[in-house]
């Protein structure tokens, strides 16, 4: 491992651990867009065991999104089944070798992340407001 190599996982191991709650999600669905993008890929060259390892990292990251919703808040309950379908999306365009399935899981997480980023954003300001305002 050169000495690039070691330092730039270093550095990504150093966000993770230091991250936010907030940025943690935020990083999961910028990781699960990475694998739906590389499936894509995969199918298209007809690299069927890549494409299954990275479907199968996009629904592992779908499923901890899941167990990470708190269920006792009104969203949660509207988001889980969301969830639960772009996961039954994957399986399907995996046995199927589906792209424009995979596409439809992207559009939906991009929703998703692209959202998020905005609630970080607004709560941030709110709280540097709050903040200055003591």
């Amino acid at each position: 491992m050169s000495a690039h190599t070691s330092a730039s996982n270093a550095y990504k191991q150093n966000s993770v651990t230091t991250a936010s709650p907030g940025d943690l999600t935020l990083m999961l669905y910028n990781g699960c867009l990475k694998f739906l993008i590389k499936s894509k890929r995969a199918i298209e060259e007809k690299n069927f065991e890549e494409k299954n390892t990275n479907i199968l990292k996009a629904q592992a990251i779908i499923a901890e999104l899941m167990s990470t919703l708190n269920m006792d808040i009104e969203i949660s309950k509207q988001i889980l089944p969301l969830y639960e379908y772009m996961n039954r999306r994957l399986v399907e365009a995996n046995t199927k070798n589906d792209v424009e399935i995979v596409e439809e899981v992207e559009g939906l997480m991009t929703e998703f992340r692209d959202t998020w980023k905005e609630v970080l954003k607004i709560t941030r300001q709110q709280q540097y407001n709050n903040a200055r305002q003591v």
